[in-house]
């Protein structure tokens, strides 16, 4: 049977609500605090990452690379309602299948941190990307190719 498990973001105070305090659906859905703006409801993916560690929505993950030199993508795990597939997946993924199952079975990821108390690191990994592969995609689209 599926593990069905939820954690909890306190925009107030900062933190998770209590690592280990077991968290049902019926309580989470039935309390006040889950319902408004105060707190972010994150849902269990279903997935471990290659230590184990479970993979919950709002997750910063690492793309295992290949070799040690190689500079590891970062993603942000997101619940997509887009389209005709709903899952979760990796913003940003560009890929055509999905791209949890994708990096899953070739390399893996690791959970690095989440999004709430790791948001650099998803800074870190769009500065990387800019300014050369956005001026080269808009060279692209008003010329036509590559400069």
């Amino acid at each position: 049977m599926r593990e069905i498990k939820f954690r909890v973001w306190d925009n107030e105070e900062n933190n998770f609500w209590g690592e280990g305090r077991s968290l049902s659906l019926v309580s989470l859905v039935s309390d006040s605090l889950v319902n408004d703006d105060s707190t972010v409801l994150e849902q269990y993916t279903g997935l471990k990452d290659k230590n184990g560690v479970d993979i919950y929505e709002g997750d910063i993950v690492a793309e295992i690379t290949q070799f040690d030199d190689d500079e590891p993508d970062i993603y942000e795990i997101v619940y997509n309602e887009d389209g005709h597939y709903p899952a979760f997946d990796l913003k940003g993924w560009t890929g055509e299948v999905n791209g949890i199952s994708e990096l899953s079975l070739t390399y893996g990821i690791e959970v690095v941190g989440n999004i709430h108390e790791n948001a650099d690191l998803l800074v870190d990994d769009i500065n990387r990307m800019m300014p050369d592969d956005i001026g080269n995609d808009i060279h692209e689209f008003l010329h036509g190719g590559d400069k």
